[in-house]
């Protein structure tokens, strides 16, 4: 993010423009939607500009812009149109420390002016820091399709309230009652009443919230995904964008974690396989704490709760604990894997079984089924098996698994760091060791990629 957006005040702040034609006219009827006072340079202004400037009440001088025009300046635009001048201007303007933006110049700017959908007092801006103009016009105009009208006086009237809405207690309970206000009670008070209505609609609103009690704390245990943030839950998202506390893994990366509202507590308890971990008593007193101090907790975990997750260690304890809580799933790492890969999970005529395994438990190495994990066309989806492969691959060719076994590994599964390594199974330990795969891995036994499957008969069929 080259360019840091910003809303800047412009109430008693001079803003200055230097151009005479439409350029110039293009920019001042923007500038004139906000209340600086407005001068505009124009030796030789078109008749349009100067009726408008007269109708908006810009001062015009019939001059160029000097530098002594710009002491107590805010902000400068050059818009004439001659580069010669507008980069005079910009000399002038850098002298005096002044911000400076030059018409159709990035790289000559300080700052830029973004796209804006205006539903004031919301106003939306949109940029790309001058890459893709076209692109922010067509946000611009999606937007001001989606974005009623009426949000300027709904917004106008909430920021009339605010003050009487500070008798409510700072965080949730504020959060709740502008929450109603804006998509259900106000709407609703603005069709029916009009305008004139919604004083008094917000005054019954907060009367109602401020005679509720407080609401109790829960906890929501969330299914992250395997890592991709579109592949979350609409449910997932909204109760994310709900939290007060978000108690997450090691496996949910930044980019969901930034879909939670900035003023929410963050706590991490990442577990690492051989490496340090978050001890799970340790996660249980903490989601127990919050959600007893009234936060609304997401225990966000990698993949689906459901799934090696250790759910159920931690359901119950919040009902031990006599706390309120709730599981969303998520997609699973083997779905997750599978679908990168191109394939299915269970095929007629090929399994008629699917078998999900975890390599290691709270013991170490974990024992499987390893003589029916070995018949042909077996199909398993081997979770935390990257440290553990050669422990896999041997108790399989022990139990008499065919070495050219097919086996997967994906690793960082719809992520964009996201690698697969197709390997058989008398080759897994190396490949994995020859790799070195980071993040999360999962291996699919029995399963190759797609592309993989369709070389098989023009291989065969040339060997033969």
């Amino acid at each position: 993010m080259q360019h840091f957006p910003i809303y800047l005040n412009m109430t008693n702040r001079d803003v200055l423009l230097a151009g005479s034609g439409e350029i110039a006219l293009a920019k001042l009827r923007l500038l004139a939607r906000t209340p600086a006072r407005l001068t505009l340079f124009a030796p030789n202004p078109e008749p349009e500009l100067a009726d408008f400037a007269a109708e908006v009440g810009a001062a015009l001088l019939p001059r160029m812009l000097y530098a002594n025009d710009l002491h107590n300046a805010a902000l400068v635009y050059a818009a004439t149109g001659d580069a010669a001048e507008d980069a005079r201007i910009a000399r002038l303007a850098r002298g005096a420390g002044v911000l400076l933006n030059i018409v159709d110049n990035l790289a000559g700017s300080d700052f830029i002016t973004p796209a804006i959908v205006d539903r004031a007092p919301v106003t939306v801006a949109i940029g790309t820091e001058g890459a893709a103009p076209v692109l922010a016009r067509a946000i611009k105009s999606e937007l001001e399709e989606r974005l009623p009208e009426s949000l300027g006086t709904l917004a106008r009237a909430g920021k009339i309230a605010r003050e009487a809405v500070e008798a409510l207690p700072q965080g949730r309970a504020r959060r709740d009652f502008w929450a109603e206000y804006y998509f259900e009670t106000g709407p609703h008070a603005l069709e029916t009443t009009g305008a004139g209505g919604l004083g008094d609609a917000l005054h019954t609103l907060l009367q109602q919230h401020l005679s509720q009690a407080p609401e109790a704390g829960r906890v929501d245990l969330v299914g992250a995904g395997p890592g991709a943030a579109d592949l979350m839950t609409l449910r997932a998202r909204k109760l994310l964008d709900q939290a007060d506390v978000v108690i997450h893994d090691g496996l949910v990366p930044q980019p969901i974690l930034e879909l939670a509202r900035r003023e929410a507590q963050f706590i991490a308890v990442g577990k690492q396989g051989f490496g340090p971990s978050t001890p799970q008593h340790r996660i249980n007193e903490l989601m127990v704490a919050h959600a007893r101090a009234g936060a609304r907790v997401v225990r966000l975990k990698g993949g689906d709760p459901s799934i090696f997750g250790r759910l159920d260690d931690e359901t119950e304890a919040l009902s031990a604990a006599g706390i309120d809580w709730a599981i969303t799933p998520g997609i699973t790492a083997a779905s997750a894997a599978a679908a990168c890969i191109g394939t299915s999970l269970t095929r007629r005529g090929r399994n008629q079984a699917l078998q999900l395994l975890t390599a290691q438990d709270v013991d170490g190495l974990a024992e499987q089924d390893w003589k029916n994990l070995s018949l042909p066309d077996s199909v398993a989806a081997i979770y935390m098996g990257k440290r553990a492969a050669r422990f896999v691959q041997g108790r399989l060719l022990m139990h008499g698994a065919d070495p050219a076994t097919p086996v997967t590994v994906v690793a960082n599964a719809s992520r964009p760091d996201q690698r697969i390594l197709p390997l058989m199974l008398e080759s897994l330990a190396t490949g994995m060791a020859d790799s070195a795969l980071k993040g999360p891995a999962i291996l699919l036994l029995g399963l190759a990629p797609a592309a993989a499957r369709a070389e098989l008969p023009q291989l065969l069929a040339e060997l033969g």
